[in-house]
This record gives C-alpha cells, structure tokens and sequence, in this order.
C-alpha cells in the first residue's frame, strides 16, 4: 500500500500536514476532523487562551489540532468516546494543559453560561442541533459576542422529496438531517440569538470526502465501500459539507 501520508496529501490544509495520516485514520468517526477544524478556523478567528468547547468531538482530534495550532484551551466534550480513551490522545499530543476531555450528552452539558469565547462542531452538530430550540440551549453557554462554527455533511440545496434519486441506493434514514447552507442560516437566524457571518458549502468537500473515505477503506483493508461509493455516484450535485459561522448576540 502506498505510504498514508502521500495518499491524504491535500494542499487546501497545509497546516493539517503536519499530522500524521496513521493518527487521523485511526481516530476515524466521519469526514476528517483535522481538516475542517483547520477549514473553520480560517472564518472563525481563533486568539490564543480563547476557551472553546468543541462539542461531538468525537477522538478528540479536532481539539488537539485547535490546542496545538491556536494555542486556544478546548473542552473536548462528546457522548461516544469515553474521556479516559481521548485523555491517552490529549497527552500522546502533549496538550494535556490545554484540552480537557468531557463526557456528556449535547443536552445535558455541565457548563457554566457564559464561559467559552466560541463554540464549535465537527461533523457533529447535525445528530442534535436541527432542534428549533437547540441553538438556545448552546449559545447560552458562549459569551455575547463569542462565536460559534459548524462543519458537517450537507446538502447543496433543499428537496421536496428525500432522497434524491440518483442517491437513494446509498440514502439511510438519518442522513434526512443533512441541510444546505441556506436553510441552516434560516434555522440560527430566525432565533435572533445570533448573527450569521457565513454559510456556505466547502468548496471541493464532496472532493475532500472522498478522498478521505477512500484513504480510510484502504488503510482499514476494506476499499470500495458504500459511502465512498455514493460520493462517485453523486460527484458533488447533492452532496458536500456545510460550513456556518455566527456571532452570538444576545
């Protein structure tokens, strides 16, 4: 096989080359992390000891790469890996100052309001956040003023019938929570709560999707598999990553 490194080559996050591939691949759950954390930070200015809370973190690879690139104190918080495994992470890293590992459900977080200067979300925020009344619950614990960032799987625009039919050999039933740019603007404007800098697609994801997913079955032993496919199929007419910036408010 060819070296990982070489095959996760991408000259849209040059700061993300400095990471090994192995790492990333083995802390796999989703679109890289790595990556996006580095496509949100070059929209949501990050200033060194800012407090963020990097919410469905997931391995914790978003919030090294914020900690040892920014220089920023995260709070890793995620309800699928438990604290204890990203903690080995955090201090294989060398950020055991900086990031601090939390186990706790998106609607249950053990925060003071008011405490982080930015909340952000890494292929996260889809599984909890498409709740009319999430963003309030969340803000409220981002200072007024501080900001919030999302990227995640979504669509380039809304259909009136899911799935499309060129993905519905591929379409599971919770990817109903993708949405465009367009209407996650909608979804945080309409609260009032904040203000939205950006929503837009990411330009090449559905690019960079794929060549994660193909770099990921091959490293794992099995290619070709359903995801990487339905990123073929759909060639970016459908699918990519949104990426939403706000400033909260009030």
């Amino acid at each position: 096989m060819a070296d990982l490194d070489v095959l996760l080559r991408n000259d849209r996050y040059p700061r993300s080359a400095a990471y090994s591939a192995r790492w990333m691949v083995d802390g796999a759950m989703g679109p890289n992390p790595v990556w996006h954390a580095e496509a949100l930070a070059e929209v949501l200015p990050l200033e060194s000891g800012m407090r963020v809370l990097d919410l469905g973190c997931g391995t914790a690879l978003s919030s090294i790469f914020l900690a040892k690139e920014f220089d920023v104190e995260v709070w890793a918080t995620d309800l699928w890996v438990q604290p204890h495994e990203n903690l080995i992470r955090i201090a294989e890293a060398d950020v055991e100052n900086r990031v601090h590992p939390v186990f706790a459900e998106a609607h249950a977080l053990p925060f003071a309001e008011g405490f982080f200067d930015a909340l952000v979300s890494i292929g996260a925020y889809h599984y909890f956040g498409t709740d009319d009344l999430y963003l309030g619950y969340c803000s409220a614990f981002v200072k007024p003023g501080g900001w919030l960032g999302v990227v995640q799987p979504g669509l380039a625009e809304e259909y009136d019938v899911l799935p499309p039919p060129h993905l519905a050999p591929y379409w599971k039933w919770d990817f109903c929570a993708w949405h465009s740019p367009g209407w996650w603007r909608r979804h945080w404007e309409k609260t009032g709560l904040v203000t939205v800098e950006l929503a837009d697609r990411l330009p090449n994801g559905w690019q960079d999707w794929l060549q994660w997913n193909e770099v990921c079955d091959l490293a794992n032993g099995t290619p070709d598999q359903e995801e990487a496919r339905m990123l073929r199929a759909d060639a970016g007419r459908a699918l990519g990553l949104t990426r939403l910036v706000a400033r909260r408010t009030t």
